[in-house]
C-alpha cells in the first residue's frame, strides 16, 4: 500500500510539473491567450498564429528547387531570372506544385 501511494504521488507531481512546463514553453512562443479566452479543456490558450513564411531572393531559378506553390508564386512575382512559368500564365510550377 505504501508503495503504490508513493507511485501515484510520483506521477502527480509529474504530471503537474510537465503542465507547468508546457504552459512556460507555450508562453515563451506566445501562444498564451489573454484574460477570458479559453480553448479546449477550459485553459487559457489559444492557436499560435500562423506567420506567413518569409522568402528571400536566393538564386533559385527552377521548380525543382522549390518547397511549396506558396514559395515558387514568391519567387516568380519578386525575384529576377527564374524559370518556373514556361506558359507565361503567372502561375509557376504547375506540374509540380501549383497544379
Amino acid at each position: 500500500m505504501k508503495k503504490l501511494i508513493i507511485v501515484l504521488l510520483i506521477g502527480f507531481l509529474g504530471w503537474k510539473g510537465y503542465g507547468k512546463y508546457q504552459a512556460y514553453t507555450l508562453a515563451a512562443n506566445g501562444t498564451v491567450a489573454e484574460a477570458g479566452e479559453s480553448g479546449p479543456g477550459g485553459g487559457l490558450w489559444k492557436k499560435p498564429s500562423a506567420a506567413a513564411p518569409t522568402f528571400t531572393c536566393d538564386g533559385r531559378i527552377y521548380c525543382s528547387q522549390m518547397t511549396s506553390c506558396e514559395e515558387a508564386t514568391y519567387f516568380l512575382k519578386n525575384c529576377p531570372g527564374v524559370k518556373m512559368d514556361g506558359n507565361h500564365d503567372g502561375v509557376p510550377c504547375e506540374q509540380q506544385w501549383c497544379h
